[in-house]
């Protein structure tokens, strides 16, 4: 009998002690921890010794789980750690928003003067905002079906239908490298191809699809990208190969001191409302 007893006793002693650690366990956990709150996105924008016109943007990490940062641009993908390149002089707004549990976010920012353009990297593309009529007019069209078209404005350039494309020359330097971006945004496509060019010859010129050069960059939703609500700079969020390397690059290297042809061309399943492109560059590596 004092064995039962006993024995009763050790179950209850045992049942008591594990209702207590589940109830010491419950007491611990934040009812918030879901969805963060008060997401840190402070970082500190320091230059780069040595370097012309280049910053380290360094996030604190506590509670954040990723990063966009934009520099006047549009925001796009990064680390908690980025170098950041200002080629142009100017005054730049430098936004990082910090991603928390949950898709909570916080935005921080600062200010910075850019008194000096890079005379090596500097932007050889002319009207890459496509804000004014100037700039648009460095832009030729070309129309390859009759439902599509490029329209301009101070958001970018939209491309809307089954196939169009826009170009311009620029001059470059033989066998020096390049690298061509630009900022992107729209909505989902379907069965949808987005390709940049770097050629030498004239698209006014060739009948049929563009290609010369091979393809250095763009976005493909048989490859993955594109099919999603699309924004950030294409060298981020693109995952068409650079034919010439063999891999995702938007470097380029041309073996003639000359003109060469920047070709943007998209057709397909285009999101509505269009694909706008804006912020386009070619610049000295």
């Amino acid at each position: 009998m004092n064995l039962n007893i006993n024995l009763k006793r050790s179950v209850y002693l045992m049942l008591a002690l594990a209702l207590g650690t589940l109830s010491s366990c419950s007491d611990d956990v934040n009812p918030n921890t879901l969805v963060a709150s008060n997401v840190d996105a402070s970082f500190t924008f320091t230059p780069v010794a040595g370097a012309v016109n280049t910053y380290l943007a360094v996030a604190q990490t506590k509670g954040v789980i990723s990063s966009m940062w934009d520099t006047g641009t549009g925001a796009s993908p990064g680390k908690m750690t980025e170098t950041i390149v200002l080629p142009d002089a100017g005054t730049y707004t430098i936004t990082h928003t910090a991603i928390g549990a949950g898709g909570a976010t916080g935005t921080a920012n600062t200010q910075v003067v850019v008194a000096t353009s890079d005379p090596v990297k500097g932007n050889l593309v002319k009207g890459g905002s496509f804000a004014t009529a100037a700039d648009q007019a460095n832009w030729k069209k070309v129309i390859y079906k009759p439902n599509s078209d490029w329209t301009y404005s101070a958001k970018g350039a939209t491309v809307t239908g089954d196939h169009a494309g826009i170009y311009q020359a620029i001059d470059v330097i033989k066998d020096k490298e390049y690298t061509i971006d630009m900022v992107m945004s729209g909505g989902a496509s379907k069965d949808m191809w987005f390709e940049v060019y770097a050629g030498k010859t004239d698209p006014a010129t060739v009948s049929g699809d563009y290609a010369d050069g091979g393809k250095v960059m763009g976005l493909n939703t048989w490859d993955g990208c594109g099919n999603t609500t699309i924004s950030g700079k294409l060298s981020a969020i693109g995952c068409t190969k650079n034919v010439k390397l063999d891999k995702i690059s938007n470097v380029v290297k041309f073996d003639i001191t000359g003109k060469i042809y920047l070709m943007i061309r998209c057709g397909g399943g285009i999101a509505p409302g269009g694909i706008t492109i804006k912020g386009v560059e070619l610049r000295g590596k």
